[in-house]
């Protein structure tokens, strides 16, 4: 492979942030097979190994983690002149990376973030893996942690709290049925939490956190769910009480340079009031009333 088109560095990335084929697949549009082919494809032309192979995944070389960076880097300096092109033509970007849920739930309530006055646009990026906002992949982030890039400026917005879920008057026998994450794409703490608690447990295994509740509501069995999703949903109720291990606070993060843009700043109020105003729901405190296991 002479050269190598900015296409096949996207599927690259694909393949990497999603740890896998089929994650890539989900977005990608393309077979496995293709996928896994063009990867192949990739490491004879750079002549380098990119990726460990294994039953449950890929996982990047040293190379293949130099890759990324790099990669990252042509992906934010693309981002750049896009933002910078449609600024020009009066049309602000404002890009948020967040994980299932809390997109999930933003959507909800998209009315308090951006409103029919609003002369910006809005570009949701939906992962569970942590966006770099160091190279400007994206201009706000949400992070479980407290950011230790330098130039990163951050709000704590309070506690988020998790517990074991399952359908309400579903039968007693799904207590014994868990359902998770497969485990190679099991990147935050409470989709871990299934494989290194109950592994013996696990009768489903999915590929997207979003179709835990979905299964949950179903009767297929228990799974792990942040507090502010299910104790929401009057379907659902928790399997005892909070799994106290995956508490954690949340932290609104953006890139220092930019946090004084009109419409960043605008964006980051609204989410920052709108988080904190639901800040009992969030940690935990709103529960559905608690069954025995």
């Amino acid at each position: 492979m002479k050269n190598i088109g900015w296409d096949t560095y996207a599927l690259f990335m694909q393949v990497a942030r999603h740890g896998g084929l089929s994650g890539a697949t989900a977005v990608s549009g393309l077979s496995p097979a293709t996928i896994g082919r063009r990867m192949l494809e990739l490491e004879a032309g750079i002549g380098r190994v990119l990726f460990v192979r294994s039953r449950t995944g890929y996982r990047l070389t040293a190379d293949g983690s130099l890759l990324f960076d790099q990669v990252l880097e042509m992906e934010g300096a693309a981002r750049r002149i896009r933002n910078w092109r449609e600024e020009g033509a009066g049309t602000a970007l404002v890009r948020i990376a967040c994980g299932t849920w809390l997109a999930w739930w933003m959507a909800k309530n998209f009315v308090a973030i951006r409103n029919e006055r609003d002369d910006f646009r809005i570009d949701l990026l939906i992962a569970e893996r942590r966006a770099s906002l160091a190279h400007r992949e994206s201009d706000i982030g949400i992070r479980a942690f407290v950011p230790e890039e330098q130039n990163l400026a951050s709000r704590r917005l309070g506690e988020v709290a998790y517990a074991a879920y399952r359908a309400r008057n579903a039968h007693p026998s799904v207590a014994d049925r868990w359902l998770a994450v497969a485990e190679h794409q099991a990147i935050s703490a409470y989709l871990r939490y299934p494989h290194q608690e109950q592994a013996s447990r696990i009768a489903v295994t999915v590929n997207r956190p979003r179709s835990l509740r979905d299964l949950v509501i179903a009767g297929a069995g228990v799974a792990v769910l942040p507090c502010f999703v299910a104790d929401q949903d009057s379907r659902l109720e928790r399997v005892g009480g909070e799994i106290e291990m995956l508490r954690h606070n949340q932290w609104i993060v953006m890139n220092d340079d930019d946090r004084h843009r009109r419409e960043i700043r605008t964006v980051v109020d609204r989410m920052t009031k709108l988080i904190r105003s639901h800040g009992e729901l969030f940690a935990g405190r709103r529960p559905a009333r608690e069954i025995d296991r």
